[in-house]
């Protein structure tokens, strides 16, 4: 017989000092990133989370106008407890999000002002682990976000962000997408679990609304993270496919 089991992640390098996280919707990072952000930020590395949607229909029984300033308020202080003090929200509409060059443009133009040197975004990919489908949203944020990181380095692509005094920015040396069914790399985040969890609880009315298993943070969080963290060889960690952008 072979062996079917699936191969050990890689650990990340984590010999950087600046990142950007780029997702559409608020609790996207919560779902297996969050620890590993506690522990980048734990180490004195600077994390700044850019939404492009802020999530307004993501609550079945909630307006979205209102829902959109609840969960914005709650991604503000889910952020807060992994150490991240800044959080944008770029306004486009929740779950009608489309790739194309406004979205690369408005991600190129944070990639341009933040200056990281990884950009995170979450799974791309048309399905997680699986043949479980990914959500549109998150196709449409990652690939543009994957461009974008590289949009954001040429002085004649979206030239308007030159003339808004936005200078071109070639440091992305990675993109970083979280829980992709192509990730090779992980990160111990054994330390900085119930941190994670923490993140994702403050989510308090959309898990409300969710209901279900991923309604329950530790439980869902807890399987995921041993599962990965076995691949590791530690108790928990957070896995991502790894896109280089520079040699």
């Amino acid at each position: 017989m072979t062996d079917q089991s699936p191969p050990p992640f890689e650990p990340l390098d984590e010999d950087w000092r600046t990142a950007l996280a780029v997702v559409a919707h608020p609790d996207d990072m919560e779902y297996g990133a969050a620890a590993a952000v506690a522990r980048w930020t734990s180490q004195g590395k600077r994390v700044v989370y850019v939404m492009v949607t802020s999530g307004e229909a993501g609550i079945d029984s909630m307006d979205p106008q209102e829902c959109r300033t609840v969960r914005e308020q709650e991604q503000i202080a889910s952020a807060a407890l992994v150490g991240v003090d800044t959080v944008e929200f770029l306004g486009y509409p929740d779950g009608t999000v489309e790739y194309g060059l406004p979205l690369r443009r408005d991600i190129a133009r944070a990639v341009r002002r933040h200056r990281p040197e990884i950009v995170i975004t979450t799974n791309f990919r048309d399905t997680y682990f699986g043949s479980f489908p990914n959500q549109a949203d998150h196709i449409a944020t990652g690939r543009a976000t994957l461009d974008a990181a590289r949009d954001a380095g040429n002085r004649w692509v979206f030239r308007e962000l030159t003339a808004e005094g936005h200078q071109p920015w070639d440091g992305v040396r990675q993109v970083w997408a979280a829980a992709s069914p192509q990730a090779r790399h992980a990160v111990d985040t054994s330390e900085h679990f119930d941190r994670g969890v923490a993140s994702l609880e403050a989510h308090g009315a959309y898990l409300a609304g969710l209901g279900g298993a991923m309604a329950d943070a530790r439980g869902f969080l807890d399987g995921i993270g041993r599962a990965t963290g076995e691949r590791l060889g530690v108790r928990y960690a957070s896995s991502f496919e790894v896109v280089p952008l520079r040699g």
